[in-house]
């Protein structure tokens, strides 16, 4: 199997685990907060790559200072801040909202390698699929046409998922500029371990740390799935690729959402989801000519 291939299932496969994710986050929550979910789903995922990474790299967890200060950084933004911000916002939140606005990423992308790192010119693609991919985020977390009339441009919870969606985009970077050499399992290891601790040290403090279902534990391993499948395929193929085959997640998102906690989507919402696709692939293209 050629390495783009592989990349490609790879990426197909993390967006079948991200969409599965927020379904069992929304179950779990039966029994169970945002907080103690978020923490055994850190200790879930720790796990697996640690087994991942026991299998793949003989167990070598070793990396340099710089690569430890990154995986830092990527542990506090990524997991402690952006993914704990998505998990209090699926309380009140629509699966699908969660995830389009989440696949919101490749505009952050764009936006921080011009203006923060300087290491991109943006083409007249890349104004119109940022325009497109805006426009789509605000059909899908609207919802309904009285609702865009009205101006109800979404929900608190709507924002905490743009905000963790920012962050995100963050460490993404981070990782392709000075991780793309580093085992996946070791990245998902430091990263979900470093969180672990702060979540455990935390509930342990305030006599919360309970495991009150599966579900918590469901997360944890699907998330570290897809964790490691993602930065597996991250390696191997292009980042445009990577960000054009994650426009499955949402599809994949609004069937199980239906399936497993009967929500509903509306009209405006696919047609948000198919603008959100029509921005990626304008993000994607390359031309001579730059703004």
């Amino acid at each position: 199997m050629s390495n783009k291939t592989t990349g490609i299932a790879a990426i197909l496969g993390a967006s079948v685990m991200w969409a599965i994710e927020p379904n069992l986050a929304k179950l779990a929550y039966e029994t169970s907060g945002p907080l103690q979910t978020s923490a055994f789903r850190a200790i879930g995922v720790t796990v697996t790559a640690l087994v991942y990474t026991l299998l793949t790299n003989r167990g070598n967890l070793k990396v340099t200072r710089k690569q430890l200060s990154v995986l830092c950084y990527i542990a506090i933004v990524g997991t402690l801040v952006a993914d704990l911000l998505y998990f209090f916002a699926l309380k009140s939140v629509p699966v699908v909202n969660a995830v389009v606005i989440g696949h919101m990423q490749p505009i952050w992308v764009v936006l921080i390698a011009y203006f923060v790192l300087k290491e991109d010119k943006l083409t007249k693609y890349d104004y119109l699929g940022i325009l497109v991919m805006l426009v789509a985020g605000t059909l899908v977390a609207t919802r309904t046409a009285e609702n865009l009339r009205s101006l109800k441009l979404g929900t608190t919870g709507d924002l905490l998922v743009l905000a963790a969606t920012v962050a995100w985009a963050t460490t993404g970077i981070a990782m392709r500029k000075y991780l793309r050499r580093l085992n996946a399992g070791v990245i998902t290891f430091y990263r979900f371990a470093i969180a672990s601790i702060v979540f455990v040290t935390y509930l342990s403090l305030a006599s919360k740390i309970v495991l009150a279902g599966i579900y918590q534990v469901l997360v944890g391993l699907t998330v570290g799935v897809g964790t490691i499948l993602y930065y597996e395929g991250l390696k191997r193929i292009k980042a445009a690729q990577v960000s054009a085959l994650e426009l499955s997640t949402p599809l994949f998102a609004a069937a199980l959402s239906f399936l497993i906690i009967k929500e509903t989507v509306t009209m405006m919402q696919i047609f948000g989801i198919a603008m959100l696709i029509a921005g990626v692939i304008l993000l994607s293209r390359k031309e001579e000519t730059y703004f």
